[in-house]
């Protein structure tokens, strides 16, 4: 979320416990989505993994099976959420690099984008610096080096690369120009390019661009308080993608967030984790828990979260959100778990984590420090916001206080009722 004091005056005016007058979501429109007795993007994608695995068959040498059989295995992932399918995918992608004569460059990025899934980040950085080294593609491989450098932190590198790439009418540029964009602060000029992104997407005709770009266009207006456009562009993603867990994640939100009405929340939730296992649906449902004075439910839904994290493994990918949970149940370890985090990324964010931790771990002079070297100044993220705030106030520096909490009162959409009333009591 950017440029938050300009943006969302709208959602600003309304109370955290208070519905808007004027419903945006109507049952109407996204019904015929929330089937439960099928996922047709698991049916192709199985369909796809029989054919190929039956084109290979007992010769495990077959490159071009291979190669086509690892994307589906993370198609699988991507539409039902089981991590187990992007480890699949990346053990084929490892088999394919090492049989290769040629094209390693392209094995290469594949692994790094299925690391980066992984927020196995360092490990990508350094798969996408080897297939820098080829001379083939090597605009395909400055895309993912903006992208592993933002991931990162290393903001100064992920300019440079922006740089190279620039290319006002291609598509891969525009929505790195957007996510630029918003870093940066800047939420208009991530929307406007955002938008033109869409035109050449639909322009292509590409499915899977279009489902991608009105997904994320979507956030967008949301972040901006144009709570309508949102909405209609997360129903444009489920028209092309009935089974898009990450759109119909966005309608919830809106019920939640928007419309305080957790009842109709938990219906559109409750569709999605038929098919679609993610962890942080559960603390989707605490939180809302919570919001309804319901502790019992809001501690069952955790326990939960913390259920499937521990049947799973799921690496360092729910690390943010276990820091967030045991800063306030088992600070110690949340400082553990928001080390190796800055460790793995050192960013704004992580550091925010860290400091959240130290605070909570009753280091209020370490986490200043923190927030003092590393965050403040240096994002404009509404949750490292807080967690600055939260740390000013610890230490008695009111005068910063006001100010972040005067702009996270722009945010309260994003941020939703529960933390949007501790913002408020800041």
């Amino acid at each position: 979320m950017k440029n938050l004091i300009t943006a969302v005056l709208l959602i600003s005016l309304i109370s955290c416990n208070t519905k808007p007058e004027k419903a945006i979501l109507q049952k109407e429109d996204y019904n015929k989505y929330l089937h439960t007795d099928k996922n047709l993007s698991l049916a192709e994608a199985q369909k796809n993994k029989d054919f190929w695995s039956k084109r290979i068959g007992e010769d495990s040498t077959k490159i071009t099976g291979i190669t086509k059989l690892a994307p589906v295995h993370n198609d699988i992932f991507n539409a039902t959420g089981n991590v187990e399918e992007l480890y699949v995918s990346e053990k084929l992608i490892k088999k394919a690099l090492s049989l290769a004569a040629k094209n390693k460059d392209d094995y290469l990025r594949s692994l790094a984008h299925n690391y980066i899934s992984q927020h196995r980040f360092k490990e990508a950085k350094t798969l996408l610096d080897t297939a820098y080294t080829y001379n083939d593609n090597k605009y395909a491989t400055e895309l993912m080096l903006f992208d592993i450098s933002m991931e990162l932190g290393e903001y100064k590198k992920a300019e440079e690369y922006l740089k190279k790439i620039k290319d006002n009418g291609n598509y891969n540029y525009l929505i790195r120009l957007s996510k630029w964009s918003d870093y940066k602060g800047n939420l208009d000029g991530a929307i406007n390019y955002m938008e033109k992104a869409v035109k050449l997407a639909e322009s292509s005709g590409d499915k899977s661009l279009m489902v991608w770009s009105y997904s994320n266009l979507g956030d967008f207006y949301g972040h901006a308080g144009r709570i309508e456009d949102s909405y209609k562009y997360y129903l444009k993603t489920l028209a092309l993608d009935p089974d898009n867990a990450y759109a119909k994640k966005g309608l919830a939100w809106i019920a939640y967030s928007f419309e305080k009405d957790t009842e109709e929340a938990n219906r559109i939730l409750d569709s999605v984790m038929v098919n679609h296992k993610s962890p942080d649906y559960y603390l989707l449902k605490a939180e809302m828990a919570e919001f309804n004075n319901d502790a019992t439910k809001a501690e069952n839904y955790s326990e939960k979260f913390l259920t499937a994290l521990s049947e799973n493994d799921y690496k360092g990918m729910y690390n943010a959100y276990l820091i967030e949970y045991y800063a306030e149940n088992n600070p110690e370890k949340a400082l553990e778990l928001a080390k190796e985090e800055v460790d793995n990324r050192a960013t704004p964010e992580t550091y925010s984590l860290l400091s959240l931790a130290q605070l909570k771990a009753g280091n209020k002079e370490e986490a200043l420090k923190a927030i003092e070297q590393h965050v403040e100044g240096k994002t404009f993220e509404p949750m490292a916001q807080y967690y600055s705030a939260l740390v000013y106030k610890a230490n008695g520096q009111k005068e910063k206080v006001k100010p972040v909490k005067e702009e996270l009162s722009g945010a309260s959409y994003e941020m939703g009722p529960v933390l949007s009333k501790k913002i408020a009591q800041l």
